[in-house]
């Protein structure tokens, strides 16, 4: 499969919403480890609020960012971009619906009726910043990997206990590799949806936690996609023309 040299191994298993308060954390700068974060001394001037953190990584992208299109009149939020070694922004995430948590359903007893749609840089081969190594291309493997392990970080098989959830992921998020390594084999099927107005395919696979899809647009990026209670079958995407609808 092509993917980044960090797509496989440092994909978050959390992408948490921007706007979640979390933690100071050490800066951040792995292809998937999400959006950059800066330390401040207590005394220093009050922190930029995480949203605010999030769009200045989605700005400094040199690719087109893509969401659900016009068709979607919910809520909408920036998750995290994951970045290269040098800073080179190479995939984000924005979200769609209800925020989604691990446990959902299982603790509220309410569907959560969420999409995701994840934007790759479609980079070709090329070397690695430092110029010691080659960093492989990204593909629409990448894409349908990085949602694949996306879904998983918002699912919690019923009857679970937390303390097996870790090796359950581990075990999922291999087998969630595996199926995005084999794009043309059973488990994937073909759905044609709109991609700024233009009908385009796209790798589809369903699963008792929800839905996944990858593909390529004509913009040099490809896209993946995850949800759960909203039909796949519907949706549309466009490239982001104001990331402020997004905070």
């Amino acid at each position: 499969m092509e993917t980044t040299s960090s797509s496989r191994v440092g994909a978050q298993t959390a992408e948490a919403p921007a706007t979640a308060a979390a933690p100071a954390q050490e800066p951040q700068t792995d292809a998937v480890t999400g959006a950059q974060t800066d330390t401040q001394p207590q005394e220093a001037a009050a922190p930029v609020p995480a949203a605010r953190r999030t769009a200045e990584g989605f700005l400094a992208a040199d690719f087109p960012w893509y969401g659900l299109d016009g068709a979607f009149s919910g809520p909408r939020w920036l998750m995290q971009v994951g970045t290269a070694a040098d800073g080179t922004v190479e995939h984000g995430s924005t979200g769609h619906g209800d925020e989604p948590s691990a446990r959902g359903e299982i603790a509220t007893g309410e569907k959560e009726r969420f999409a995701v749609v994840i934007t790759v840089a479609s980079n070709p081969l090329r070397r690695s910043g430092d110029g010691t190594g080659v960093l492989e291309a990204t593909s629409v493997s990448s894409a349908a990997w990085l949602a694949g392990s996306g879904l998983l970080a918002y699912s919690w098989p019923g009857q679970m206990d937390h303390s097996l959830r870790d090796d359950w992921l581990d075990q999922q998020t291999e087998a969630a590799w595996e199926l995005a390594d084999d794009l043309a084999g059973d488990d994937w099927s073909t759905l044609s949806l709109p991609v700024d107005g233009e009908p385009t395919p796209f790798h589809y696979r369903e699963s008792e936690f929800g839905w996944v899809l990858a593909g390529s647009t004509g913009t040099g990026v490809h896209l993946g996609a995850y949800g759960r209670g909203m039909s796949a079958y519907g949706l549309g995407f466009s490239a982001i023309a104001d990331l402020g609808t997004y905070e």
